[in-house]
């Protein structure tokens, strides 16, 4: 696969552990052994004030919208829909998106809900939208993973949702069909939807319950999904009916069928047609040079006439060979007319149609283009009669618009205005028309990004944190409104995880992947930044493991400890020219990727602190681990041993340090917040936190999953602000204490979920500020 930015590659590694369970001072001391001892922390009074506005950091785009959706009768009103990080509606007065999905029905232990399958507007009223959401198919179990349908009718301001009784996989493959959910244009509050591995559905009362239509009735098995892999499935369908509104029923419809499906399922064609409603269903021919073809689009104009889209492969970036018919739809004039053809590099994915017969204006996306010269988004004003490239070749203000061109909508108000996606945003011309159009990038507020780790660097540092993330890498964010410049490599890859050293920020350290070429990347900036070198030479275990669950610190110059996934950590004390293995055990082997958190005493350098949580809810006791000698040899705190850490996934806990005094030690286990005053001796537990347990694991709540430090509050009794991402008295959120953990408050609101919370660190130079992810949301700061 050619690079293009997907945040969708990333996902199973961000939530390998946040699937589990929610995707989701005193100076030195020795290793006394002491038993664990309890903490009021209980009470909830001053924690500190709550967050006043939430921003998002600027990157813009970086993921997968898989489609976009422009309301038929309201003109401007469009949205968009993401494969991780929910939806969005287009806000046509100041050209920026609107984030719909960050609020309540959207926490943790929901954040698979913010994967987006399909979207449904409502043609009689631009107040109703309709969301189908979850990421997988199948559990982390292999089981079948139901959806849910979520229902708003203020155009997405709140939502209510009801639970589906089929599988939704708005990150699998071909995520970018559809729309799968079609809302009757003359009795709205009847839908079908096409699922992947259940065949087709009704509901008569809005969404919220459901039966199967006569199209089909084989539900696949986990079994039959995993043989398959990315299931299609029933693809679309679409309504044989120009009009809106009038209570009538549509009779006459179309029901598009992969042949993934078609298989398992003892189906004859890729398209059925229904005349009684989708009671009964009877097979189209379809011309024999698609048979068995995919239909990742089709498109009805108002004579009557549907541009169908055929292409040999399905899913995004699929190779061809690829065709674009027209059907006549209408009875006795069913025959079908080829208007284009792709035989050789990427297939068709979206098509887009204004207009009817011989002036019909069809835009037409060329899905897997790894070239900037095209073609790219193919027009034709006569029907199809003849085309040009509008894209491929012309002026383009951003970066890549080339790779998944799996949707493209011609704005029903102005057939000038084209949109359309790609595996890192949107992009839109304003004037098709012309013989060369113009493009631009269109993604103000719309951030799709995975953030995988972030680090702050102390206060007065030329630059506001370290940001690794999925498939767009490393970056040095200098200015939170602008896009970022200064990272080790522009290429399609992963951030795994970074560190900055206390005494001199200027020196940076991170890893990362390259998705092209799968190598392993160790890299090091001594100038904030401007410019980077690679290590000569990996530890052992970092060129097999990829994952992000580990870490790497640096003690000073030239000297790290980096953590692989799976791996025994290794330092070297000669910026990467050579490693040698630290005598800490290899971490608990779960089954899936584990490794250490290390934090290093920004007061004392000299002691380093690894903490293995256990990998999973099933492996052993989490312990902690601490180095006196810079990171070298490290000594088992029996502290830790007696405080019976909770096991949980990594991505479920965290370790971090207090800069301001030696040996001050924070950790959550996933369950609850433990504190050492005497660098990993003795542990502290702290009351008020407790886990909420789900109908199955992938819907347990976390007490504690997520902890921080930031600048105090002036006058404040603690030397730092704490800031703690999990639940107390059975509400979930980001707490926050001025006071060291002796009280706390709520630091978001039930509008500030974003489906769970990953990465978070604290600003160093100005009090309330945080940095943190959301599920597939980017990052997001506060005052």
């Amino acid at each position: 696969m050619k690079p293009t930015y997907n945040v969708k590659l990333v996902v199973p590694t961000l939530l390998a552990g946040l699937l589990v369970g929610m995707l989701a001072g005193c100076s030195g001391g020795g290793d006394s052994g002491a038993a664990v001892s309890a903490a009021p922390g209980n009470r909830v009074a001053m924690g500190g004030p709550a967050a006043t506005s939430y921003t998002s950091v600027k990157w813009a785009g970086g993921g997968y919208v898989t489609g976009l959706t422009y309301h038929p009768t309201t003109a401007g009103l469009m949205y968009a829909r993401t494969d991780i990080g929910g939806a969005y509606r287009w806000n046509n007065s100041n050209g920026s998106w609107t984030p719909i999905t960050d609020g309540i029905g959207f926490t943790a232990g929901e954040s698979r809900y913010h994967g987006v399958e399909s979207i449904g507007l409502d043609p009689t009223n631009d107040q109703r939208v309709y969301l189908v959401t979850g990421m997988y198919t199948k559990d982390g179990g292999g089981n079948p993973a139901n959806g849910r349908i979520y229902a708003s009718s203020n155009r997405g301001a709140t939502w209510t949702h009801y639970d589906l009784p089929f599988p939704v996989g708005g990150n699998e493959g071909g995520r970018a069909i559809g729309e799968r959910l079609k809302l009757d244009p003359t009795n709205p509050s009847t839908m079908f939807y096409a699922s992947r591995t259940a065949g087709l559905w009704k509901s008569t009362n809005s969404g919220q319950t459901w039966t199967q239509t006569g199209l089909s009735s084989t539900v696949l098995t986990g079994a039959q999904i995993q043989a398959i892999g990315a299931v299609k499935g029933v693809e679309q369908i679409m309504f044989d009916n120009s009009n809106v509104g009038g209570g009538a029923t549509t009779w006459i419809m179309y029901a598009a069928v992969a042949p993934d499906y078609a298989q398992v399922a003892g189906l004859t064609s890729t398209l059925y047609k229904s005349v009684n409603g989708g009671f009964s269903w009877t097979p189209v021919s379809v011309p024999s040079t698609v048979s068995g073809y995919y239909v990742p689009h089709m498109v009805r104009t108002s004579d009557g006439a549907y541009y169908v889209v055929f292409n040999k492969n399905g899913g995004e970036g699929a190779g061809g060979p690829g065709y674009l018919y027209k059907f006549g739809g209408v009875s006795g004039n069913e025959s079908w007319t080829q208007l284009s053809s792709i035989t050789t590099g990427g297939g068709y994915g979206g098509v887009s149609v204004t207009g009817t017969g011989s002036t019909a204006r069809i835009a037409l996306a060329v899905t897997g283009t790894w070239s900037s010269a095209g073609p790219v988004v193919q027009l034709s004003d006569n029907g199809g009669g003849t085309w040009r490239e509008i894209a491929g070749g012309m002026v383009h203000w951003g970066g890549q618009f080339w790779g998944w061109i799996d949707d493209i909508e011609i704005d029903p108000a102005n057939p000038d205005h084209i949109m359309h996606v790609t595996g890192g945003g949107v992009w839109e011309t304003w004037n098709a028309s012309s013989a060369t159009p113009s493009w631009d990038f269109p993604n103000n507020n719309l951030e799709e990004t995975a953030t995988l780790a972030i680090v702050t660097p102390p206060a007065g540092a030329p630059y506001k944190f370290v940001n690794s993330a999925g498939d767009i890498g490393t970056w040095v964010q200098t200015d939170l409104a602008t896009t970022p410049t200064r990272g080790p490599t522009s290429d399609w890859s992963n951030g795994n995880y970074a560190d900055v050293l206390w005494s001199d920020p200027t020196y940076i350290v991170g890893s990362g992947v390259n998705h092209g070429t799968s190598a392993t990347l160790g890299f090091w900036s001594g100038n904030a930044g401007s410019s980077w070198s690679n290590f000569a030479t990996l530890p052992a275990g970092a060129a097999a493991n990829h994952s992000a669950n580990g870490s790497i610190v640096t003690t000073s110059r030239n000297n790290v400890i980096w953590a692989p996934s799976n791996s025994v950590p290794s330092y070297t004390t000669n910026n990467g020219a050579s490693w040698t293995a630290t005598n800490l055990p290899a971490p608990a082997a779960p089954g899936w990727d584990n490794g250490y958190h290390l934090v290093v005493d920004r007061k004392n350098p000299n002691k380093v602190y690894a903490y293995d949580s256990g990998g999973a809810f099933w492996g052993p006791a989490g312990k902690v681990y601490v180095s006196t000698n810079g990171g070298h040899n490290f000594t088992l705190s029996q502290g830790s041993v007696s405080a019976n850490l909770a096991p949980n996934a990594f991505g479920l806990t965290s370790m971090v340090v207090n800069p301001n005094v030696e040996g001050d030690i924070w950790l959550t286990d996933g369950d609850t917040v433990y504190h050492s005053t005497n660098s990993g001796a003795s542990w502290t537990k702290l009351n008020g936190f407790a886990s909420i347990a789900g109908t199955s694991m992938t819907e347990k709540v976390q007490g504690a999953s997520t902890i921080a430090l930031g600048k105090a509050q002036t006058g404040a009794p603690y030397s730092a602000a704490l800031y703690v991402v999990g639940t107390r008295n059975g509400v979930w959120g980001i707490y926050q204490s001025d006071d060291g953990g002796a009280t706390w408050s709520r630091f978001n609101d039930d509008a500030h979920q974003y489906g769970g919370i990953g990465v978070m660190a604290g600003d160093w130079n100005t009090y309330g500020r945080i940095y943190f992810s959301g599920t597939g949301r980017g990052l997001i700061y506060t005052n």
